[in-house]
Formats: C-alpha cells, structure tokens, sequence
C-alpha cells in the first residue's frame, strides 16, 4: 500500500517497524511491511528515524506540488543493478531497435485508449456513433506509426506530432463523453483550467512518482530516454514509459465523472485555474490506489497493476543486459 500524508502539520515518525502518523489528535501505526512508497502531499513533520526505517525497506519518500508533480524523493543511495543496464540503454537510444522499442509504446498507449472508448461504447448506446468515429480515428492515427524507420534522432518529430494529432483527438472524445457541467477545451497543466484536467494533472504526478521508482529498482536510467530528448535535469525515460500507463490515470477520472464522485468541493480557484484542496486529493487518491490494487491478466498471469510498471521495468532491463530484440510487449490495461 502506498502511505499518503495529506493533513497539514501531520507527523511521522519510526515505533519499531512500524510507522507512527499523528494528525491532529489522532494516532494510527502501519507495519513498515505493509508500505510500498509514503506519498507526502503537505506540510509535514518527518523524524530521521522514520526515513531510515524507509531506507531499510525499500520504501521511497516522494514529495508533490499542489498540481500533484513530484519535486523531491528520498531514496537509497544504490544503483538497482548493474551499470551495465544502463550502458546498453545509451547505446540502443541510437539505433533502430531503439526507435522500434519508443513507437511500441506509443501503440500501446494508443491501443489502450481506442479499448477504453470500446468499453466506455458498451455503455454510452445512445452514444455508440460518435465514440466509434473517434475510434476509428485514432485508429488512422495509430497506423501512421507503422512506415517509421531509422533512428529516433531521425524521427523524434514525426513521432510526437502524430503522438500530438492522437491527443487531440482523444481528449476531444473524452470531452464529448463528460456531463454538460465538466466538458474541456483540450489538456491545460499547472494550473488546469477545468475540473477534469485538475483531477488527471494530478493523477499523473502520482504515476510519474510510481514510474520512476519502477526505473531505479530495476536498474534504468531514468534520464536516459528514447522519444524525449536529454534535457538537463529531465527524467527522459520517466516521460517515455508513462505513455503506457496513463490509461490508469485516464479511467480513474472518467470513472469519477461517470459515478458522479467529483464534488464541486474538491476544487480551490486559484489564478488562471483550478486546483484541488485537501479533501479532492484524498478523494482522487482513495480511487486511484483503488484501482492501481485490482489484480488484472497480464502476460499470462495475474497481477495487480501497481505491480505491473516494476514488472515491465524489470522486463525491459532483462532484455537489454540479453541484447534481445524484443524489448517491447509493455503497456497494461
């Protein structure tokens, strides 16, 4: 489970093996065995004991923003596994294998969305029409990908303008899908403009938080990316293989709008937006951990898909130490 601190002025800190968090009056303790990450979102008070217990579990400390973007983690100081891993990353990023691996997960995530419309179609009848138009556009959009060859450095842009063409296209259904009361006008970040990009910014953060510690135990670099490029300080890989998750994000939120658990409450206006005050980040963080603990079939056996990014992390570390080829297979639903 993941430990989420959300209260201000919440304390934690080290009983033994368990973890003791005070908010307010109330005291609660949780096994260190039964944390995977602790999730601190607020102003909070942590001891150096409670962080060394995290150390010797393999417990990160993740920090996020308002907007739910992680800005610091305390971690381990050890490589996940060997630097050779990260060797035969750098060098993969440049040949065609490399590009073969980054347009793989971008299928996925396309694939993921046209089977959420699918699923979503079954339900909306009276909708049926118009969702499978944006099926079948995303669709077109998808089969775009399949006439690239090369290197990434030769096809970075081709790939993020019909990555770009894809979104459009997908935020414009999903839209299409909400209430009168919450429809959009495309994505919009930091600060959102509307409640549902308020809920999906943030969900995203938690996942970005989730994939990158998925990176480090297997070994990754998270810097090391294939479709974006090495910008100083930017966790390239992180942003790359998120593409294969979002679809996590995505549902949780429509899931919300559709079971009519987004409360005009949840949101605080700021200037130029929204964002969500306490009691929506435990309401959007109580369906999202929900959700990520289903267990679901996955490459032959079933497996909760908070487990699925370390798996696939570790999956794509296999395969580069083997130099196999195929390095792909990724994405869950």
């Amino acid at each position: 489970m993941q430990l989420v601190i959300n209260s201000y002025g919440s304390y934690l800190q080290r009983n033994g093996d368990c973890f003791k968090v005070k908010v307010d009056d109330k005291v609660s303790e949780i096994s260190c065995k039964k944390i995977s990450s602790i999730l601190i979102s607020t102003a909070a008070y942590i001891t150096t004991d409670a962080i060394k217990l995290a150390m010797e579990n393999n417990i990160d400390i993740v920090f996020i923003d308002d907007f739910g973007d992680p800005y610091g983690r305390i971690w381990h100081p050890k490589l996940g596994s060997t630097t050779l891993i990260r060797r035969r990353q750098l060098e993969i990023s440049e040949t065609e294998k490399g590009l073969n691996l980054a347009v793989d997960w971008i299928k996925t995530k396309f694939t993921n969305q046209i089977e959420l419309f699918k699923r979503l179609r079954e339900t909306r009848p009276q909708k049926s029409a118009e969702i499978t138009s944006y099926i079948s556009k995303l669709e077109n959009t998808m089969t775009s990908l399949n006439s690239l060859s090369g290197t990434i450095d030769e096809n970075r842009g081709t790939i993020m303008g019909i990555e770009g063409s894809g979104g459009r296209i997908y935020f414009e259904a999903l839209s299409f899908l909400m209430p009168d009361r919450y429809k959009f006008e495309g994505r919009s970040r930091n600060p959102a403009k509307d409640e549902f990009n308020c809920l999906l910014n943030y969900t995203y953060g938690i996942l970005y938080s989730k994939v990158e510690k998925g990176c480090i135990i297997a070994g990754l670099d998270p810097y090391v990316g294939f479709i974006h490029t090495d910008h100083y300080n930017k966790k390239s890989l992180v942003f790359d293989l998120i593409e294969n998750y979002r679809i996590w994000a995505d549902e949780t939120v429509v899931n919300m709008f559709a079971g009519r658990k987004v409360k005009v409450e949840y949101f605080d206006k700021i200037p130029n937006g929204l964002t969500l005050n306490k009691e929506g980040k435990a309401g959007l963080i109580t369906e999202f951990n929900t959700y990520m603990d289903e267990s679901i079939r996955y490459n032959g056996r079933n497996i909760k898909r908070d487990n699925i990014i370390q798996f696939d992390c570790h999956r794509i570390a296999n395969e580069l130490i083997k130099g196999s080829e195929s390095v792909s297979e990724s994405g869950g639903k």
